[in-house]
């Protein structure tokens, strides 16, 4: 019997187009002879569809002119087995789908950040991505770097802070920004894809660029910039029992790529990122290469990860080996990286599949909650502890 899964994509978040041209790809690329494959879109309403034509990409170019050929649906845990249900019910109404096991493709905010993570974890389905903790961790840019920075993984100079303290702490900041050094890069601290960084090469400039990312996240993110340095990724399979690492990939030096470079641009006839300059695997000496993928692997136990991902870095003049961010589910889910390790994209989703599963049962072993009469004599609104006398 096929293990009928759940690919879910889409989103609010302002990385939803990626998130539909990722999971379009994955599928494609599942193996139809193990898998009955139901896709899942969360539109910008947040609202669930699936159909038929939402396997289809060109669909996608006017978004608004689906939803009459769409079913808007839901999840429910019924006696243990989670089956997706139409929302409008007639006479005649079946379930859609029992689901075996969830594909999440869903980027930034609300996908990927542990938000639809919590959501499956209360249905009780198995899932593919990382889990509630480090799906938080790996999104959240400042809670990211103090995890990082307690487990002795070397990153640029940095500061954070709330956009909206700026007047009161401007001393504080000045301070801060003067003791790293400029030029400056500012993100939002909880967005991917390059989305919302601003530079500053001075402090009205900082000024400027806080108040600008302010637009998008409360959480204010302030590195070094580094002038010289060479981007380096690396993609991390398996989990905290046991991981691997693929190819490295350099994707430019000494150049920041913003969000239209990444996925608008276009270059000798081809879109976004596969118009871009990649060497794949980098041009690295061994010693270095191993020591990226020594701490892709150190980085993605200290978050917790599970699945896949893909770990940032910039290899600076000196040949420090910095973590940039972690993405836990990467754009393309990272496949191109495992093709070169003799990892095709099918037997790259089925080790996600059996993961996930194998995840499910060891924590079907552990246990969360034991028997107890502390209700058992409780007649009324008095505390634990019973009324007053």
């Amino acid at each position: 019997m096929k293990l009928k899964v759940a690919v879910i994509f889409g989103g609010e978040s302002v990385e939803h187009e990626i998130s539909v041209i990722s999971a379009v790809q994955a599928i494609h690329s599942l193996d139809k002879n193990k898998y009955e494959v139901i896709p899942v879109y969360i539109s910008k309403k947040r609202e669930m569809y699936t159909g038929s034509i939402l396997n289809d990409i060109s669909n996608f170019k006017n978004i608004n002119t689906m939803f009459d050929k769409l079913k808007k649906v839901y999840f429910v845990n019924d006696n243990g087995v989670v089956k997706l249900e139409p929302v409008k019910k007639g006479l005649f109404s079946k379930t859609i789908s029992v689901i075996d096991v969830v594909l999440p493709i869903v980027h930034g905010t609300n996908g990927e950040d542990g938000v639809l993570q919590g959501y499956l974890e209360m249905l009780n389905i198995p899932y593919t991505s990382s889990d509630v903790i480090a799906s938080a961790v790996g999104q959240d840019k400042v809670v990211m770097k103090c995890v990082l920075e307690n487990a002795k993984i070397d990153m640029t100079d940095w500061f954070w802070i709330y956009g909206f303290e700026v007047e009161e702490k401007i001393d504080e900041i000045k301070d801060k920004a003067n003791k790293i050094g400029y030029p400056l890069i500012i993100k939002p601290a909880c967005l991917g894809s390059s989305i919302g960084i601003e530079f500053a090469e001075n402090f009205d400039e900082l000024l400027e660029a806080i108040d600008k990312c302010s637009k998008y996240d409360n959480k204010i993110v302030i590195e070094h910039k580094l002038n010289n340095f060479r981007e380096v990724n690396c993609s991390v399979l398996g989990s905290i029992y046991k991981a691997k690492t693929s190819v490295l990939e350099e994707v430019s030096k000494g150049e920041f790529l913003d969000f239209s470079r990444k996925y608008i641009s276009k270059s000798n006839n081809k879109m976004g990122m596969a118009s871009l300059k990649r060497d794949v695997p980098a041009k690295l000496n061994k010693n270095l290469e191993n020591k990226v993928k020594e701490v892709a692997i150190k980085t993605f136990n200290a978050i917790g990860s599970h699945g896949v991902c893909r770990i940032d870095f910039l290899i600076d003049e000196n040949e420090r080996v910095l973590v940039n961010e972690i993405n836990n589910i990467p754009g393309s889910l990272s496949f191109y990286l495992w093709k070169h390790e003799g990892v095709e994209y099918k037997k790259l989703l089925d080790e996600l599949i059996e993961g996930a599963l194998n995840r499910a049962n060891k924590k079907q072993k552990m246990i969360f909650s034991y028997q107890s009469n502390v209700l058992e004599g409780y007649n009324g609104i008095k505390g634990s502890k019973g009324s007053k006398q």
